[in-house]
């Protein structure tokens, strides 16, 4: 939701294109719906289920990953001053470690959903974020490979120091 409502507004570089922010409003508000529906309509939790370890540590990797994406989404906006429209090398945060900095925070922020609601439909969404966006993490990679002669070898493309 932040990158389809919030992030749009703050990119610097080339304007973020409208269809583009439209199809992702179509998508968060249908995937809201089904997620909504399903935990309101369909799911039954216990009533201790707040201190249900899934719950927690569910929560914990969903914060995690929120605060993950946030973080990379401000350092990716500051690399470039208004108008610019050069790629550069991000630094800084998970960035040290894997190319896709970003796309790893939404995809823990999405499992910790999934696991802090315990629904299919919630791993069902996590999974596709992950299909999705994890392929998106490894071009970003091989592009930033070809491009930079000076960038880290080091860096992994998605999940730090394996992949």
């Amino acid at each position: 939701y932040l990158r389809t409502f919030i992030y749009p507004f703050f990119t610097r570089g080339r304007p973020f294109p409208l269809q583009l922010l439209f199809f992702g409003m179509l998508f968060c508000i249908y995937n809201g719906f089904l997620q909504g529906y399903y935990l309101i309509y369909c799911a039954e939790y216990p009533n201790d289920w707040c201190t249900d370890i899934r719950f927690t540590s569910g929560l914990l990797l969903f914060l995690l990953g929120m605060g993950i994406n946030i973080h990379s989404d401000l350092l990716l906006r500051q690399l470039r001053k208004p108008g610019e429209v050069i790629y550069k090398i991000p630094q800084g945060g998970l960035f040290t470690y894997i190319s896709g900095a970003n796309y790893f925070g939404e995809i823990v922020e999405w499992f910790g959903f999934a696991i802090a609601t315990w629904s299919l439909p919630a791993f069902a969404f996590a999974f596709f974020t992950l299909c999705c966006i994890g392929p998106r993490a490894y071009h970003h990679h091989r592009y930033y490979l070809k491009t930079f002669t000076d960038y880290p070898k080091s860096r992994k493309a998605l999940i730090p120091f394996v992949f």
